[in-house]
């Protein structure tokens, strides 16, 4: 029998991939199912987009390319950046990736093994964990709390840093909250971490240009006290509908960066050339089809979190970025996994539930608002029939068995459980 690394025993995967596999079958048997599940853009990649990978393409664009990136969109990445936040990045920092995930991988694996601590936060992305236990670090989850919005606190973050911690893992905008820390947070945070110049910090800002409500994002790339030791996530991904391009980019500290380097080479030795070439167009070209997406995602949230706090056992707290809800349904009698499943079984409705996001996740479900209106309000309408059938299924179970007990009490002349 073949035998493997142990290590592989260790490792994990993203749930939303499994539900959406699920919701797929169902649809392949004829079910009308509404996936609020997926983290992806219901949007089409712009057309100029489009078609600058198709130039690329035809200028003859096959072959490889450096394995950090062509260097135009390494000078594009650093360019935006600067634009958007006035920070002075050098090409030389910035690595093009297939996607945010290797950044993830490279990371972890540089400052994982056994013996030592990796940060994360709870709920949160669940690839972070999983590829700290692959590499035998310890996970410490860092509490997000739904009394805090679903930021980060900088004291609690602080209080959980030991001799053993190797990197800290942020994540502003959230995913699977949608919540956004505050820069007066940031700001602390940032001022303890100076007492620990030799710790990591990976702050992964996939959604930094999905925020709502006046929140402003805050780029850790701001402060110049850590940049010698953190590693920024991006790309486009989220931020152009062009999940299934895999395109994405880091920005590596200059110790750091040749290690990332020659980990690329040994991966996937290069990103796609007419990707890059894309991703080019994206961060060079008009900016409309953002803006408007990021509107039509902030008229759903409205319409999301009004919808679900309107149902039976459901409260949501606003989220302030990314397109996701976390709303709370431990008031419906409901674990939030078994809740998930009978939604999509039952009702034609896929979410994730929480805890497939961290252990802190039990209580809550991830929604998914890069969907149609039309469809987020049909699937609302299906959950709240759901739990509206629960809840007068519960109340009969409820008195039955309250006049089973209170028979039994006549009898025993003993009083009614109130549980009852």
């Amino acid at each position: 029998m073949l035998k493997t690394i142990a290590a592989f025993d260790r490792i994990g995967e993203e749930n939303a991939f499994a539900v959406l596999a699920r919701a797929n079958a169902l649809i392949a048997q004829g079910r009308d199912v509404i996936n609020l599940g997926i983290g992806q853009p219901d949007f089409r990649t712009p057309d100029h987009i489009v078609e600058a990978a198709i130039k690329a393409l035809r200028d003859g664009h096959h072959g490889y390319t450096a394995a950090n990136g062509i260097v135009p969109l390494r000078e594009a990445v650093a360019a935006d950046l600067h634009k958007r936040y006035k920070v002075e990045v050098s090409p030389d920092e910035v690595m093009i990736m297939p996607g945010g995930k290797p950044t993830m991988f490279m990371a972890i694996l540089m400052f994982g093994e056994p013996g030592v601590e990796i940060m994360y936060p709870d709920p949160g992305f669940p690839i972070y964990r999983s590829m700290i236990e692959f590499t035998g670090a310890t996970p410490v989850p860092v509490p997000v709390r739904e009394k805090n919005g679903f930021a980060f606190s900088a004291e609690e973050t602080l209080s959980l840093i030991t001799q053993k911690t190797r990197l800290l893992i942020l994540n502003s905008p959230a995913n699977p909250t949608g919540g956004v820390t505050p820069k007066s947070e940031v700001d602390r945070l940032v001022a303890g971490l100076e007492k620990f110049p030799d710790l990591a910090i990976m702050s992964d800002e996939i959604y930094d240009q999905m925020v709502y409500d006046g929140e402003s994002h805050v780029c850790l790339l701001s402060y110049p006290s850590i940049r010698d030791r953190l590693i920024l996530l991006n790309g486009w991904s989220k931020t152009y509908a062009m999940t299934g391009w895999r395109l994405g980019y880091a920005v590596w500290p200059g110790k750091l960066y040749d290690y990332a380097r020659k980990l690329a080479v040994n991966l996937h030795s290069c990103v796609n050339a007419s990707a890059q070439y894309a991703g080019l167009a994206a961060l060079t070209g008009p900016q409309d089809e953002v803006h408007r997406m990021v509107a039509e995602f902030d008229k759903r949230r409205k319409i999301v979190v009004e919808g679900l706090n309107k149902l039976p056992g459901v409260s949501c707290a606003v989220p302030k970025g990314a397109f996701y809800a976390f709303p709370n349904v431990s008031k419906t009698g409901w674990k939030a996994k078994p809740l998930a499943s009978s939604l999509l079984e039952e009702a034609g409705v896929a979410i994730i539930g929480g805890p497939d996001f961290g252990i802190l996740g039990e209580g809550y479900v991830r929604l998914s608002y890069a969907n149609s209106t039309e469809n987020i309000l049909k699937a609302l309408d299906r959950m709240g029939e759901f739990l509206k059938e629960l809840a007068h299924l519960t109340r009969l179970i409820l008195r039955s068995r309250r006049s089973e007990a209170t028979a039994a009490s006549r009898r025993m002349r003993r009083p009614v459980p109130q549980i009852l």
